[in-house]
């Protein structure tokens, strides 16, 4: 696949994906992907990133229900950053809960942040420890 070839991975075999919403243009998360990942995105038009802290592929969803159907993958000018444009599927993309992931607003000159009280799950109830 042409586009597996063209992507420059870092050292560590990772490009960085960001989930943009497909209807409102909102910025839902920034992941990881390495090759097995994007391959699976493209082959099944679902996000699969990479965990880099469980060290394994992660399937969005496969434990809080909030898929992300992929509908286009946009690759950057220098080849080390995709953009995904997804269909959220379940109001939440972040794991703690939020819309999205960047939902802390810095203020106050980067001495605090605003953030939005828009919390859609409970973590806690949601993903086994």
């Amino acid at each position: 696949m042409k586009l597996l070839n063209d992507v420059n991975y870092d050292a560590n075999g990772l490009i960085p994906a960001i989930a943009q919403d497909e209807t409102t243009g909102e910025i839902l998360m920034m992941a990881w992907m390495n090759r097995e990942s994007l391959e699976e995105t493209v082959r099944t038009n679902r996000a699969v990133y990479y965990s880099r802290s469980r060290k394994k592929l992660w399937r969005k969803g496969e434990e809080s229900g909030n898929v992300q159907k992929v509908l286009s993958i946009h690759l950057d000018c220098d080849a080390d950053v995709l953009l995904l444009r997804v269909h959220q599927i379940g109001d939440a993309a972040c794991h703690t809960g939020h819309r999205t992931c960047f939902y802390r607003e810095v203020v106050e000159g980067g001495n605090a942040y605003k953030e939005k009280n828009d919390i859609i799950f409970d973590p806690a109830r949601v993903y086994k420890k």
